[in-house]
């Protein structure tokens, strides 16, 4: 195995980094050349070259444009680093690799990083939402059972319809009016929009959806908010339901879930925003009349950059 070295002085502490990925992809980050993120690009190069496996696989993400984009790819799919000034590279006993490493994890004081929302009652008119009850009591027929894109068995129940024009442009329209302020009270920054996603969701007894994130697959990554527009009939006829969405914490160059969290009340007209990278999940709902019509409906989706 080998030891990272380098000819950084104190005042070049900068490091021009160059990813080379698979497929010919190339992409440049500037890092710190202390930081651990670069130590662990450059060891899971040389522990692949030496086959040593002593860093594990993960999924490596990296902010790009000053925070407003993040760069998602397997650790497997990093062919080669490119570094200025050069970083170079000593061997070593694969033991004391061993302890070097996990001397770096454990020195790393793990931030606990707040989640935060935004919800909104009254979404939609007393009218159109209505209208929206009507229309979701007609189309029963033709939701159908939710999948994952893992397609893991028992991590999601619920029933989801993929068409409907007539609210779903609405909705649409009504996310894009607000979008700037809720990206000024979500502290996130303005990014060109290329789509907002729609779904319609029916949850009802024993329906749920495990601890997930919304963009971490590569299909998914351009998503950088979720929202989830909440319509039932009255009075209530379920309880449970509610969206926990987690703190986070980086942990392998990976946003995981904290054990603290927040809890948001799935409320009767009203959407909650927040960052398509907070893992969060929904609890099980209880229904006893298990009808369609009782169950807790959503209007949920997307904004992608």
């Amino acid at each position: 195995m080998m030891q990272l070295s380098s000819h950084i002085s104190p005042s070049q502490d900068i490091v021009k980094v160059k990813l080379l990925l698979y497929g010919g992809h190339e992409y440049t980050v500037r890092l710190k050349s202390d930081e651990p993120l670069l130590h662990k690009l450059l060891t899971t190069i040389v522990a692949r070259a030496y086959k040593q496996e002593p860093v594990e696989h993960n999924l490596f993400q990296i902010p790009m444009d000053e925070g407003n984009s993040v760069l998602s790819f397997p650790s497997e799919h990093l062919v080669g680093v490119i570094t200025e000034p050069p970083m170079l590279i000593e061997p070593i006993k694969l033991e004391n690799y061993q302890n070097i490493n996990s001397q770096s994890l454990n020195s790393q004081d793990i931030e606990i990083l707040d989640s935060y929302f935004v919800q909104i009652d009254d979404f939609f008119t007393p009218q159109e939402h209505e209208n929206l009850i009507r229309y979701v009591l007609q189309q029963e027929s033709n939701f159908v059972s939710t999948k994952t894109s893992t397609n893991e068995i028992d991590y999601r129940r619920s029933m989801v319809l993929y068409d409907f024009p007539e609210f779903s442009q609405l909705i649409i329209q009504k996310i894009n009016a607000i979008l700037p302020d809720i990206r000024t009270k979500l502290e996130l920054p303005e990014f060109p929009i290329s789509q907002i996603e729609c779904q319609m969701t029916s949850h009802n007894d024993g329906n749920y959806y495990r601890i997930h994130n919304d963009n971490g697959g590569t299909d998914t990554a351009t998503r950088e908010l979720t929202y989830v527009y909440y319509f039932y009939r009255e009075p209530k006829m379920f309880s449970g339901g509610e969206l926990v969405i987690y703190d986070s914490k980086v942990e392998n160059n990976m946003y995981v879930n904290a054990e603290s969290f927040k809890t948001v009340e799935p409320r009767n007209n009203s959407i909650v925003f927040f960052l398509s990278r907070y893992m969060h999940e929904v609890l099980t709902v209880n229904c006893p009349s298990k009808a369609f019509g009782d169950s807790r409906f959503t209007i949920n989706g997307w904004v992608r950059r």
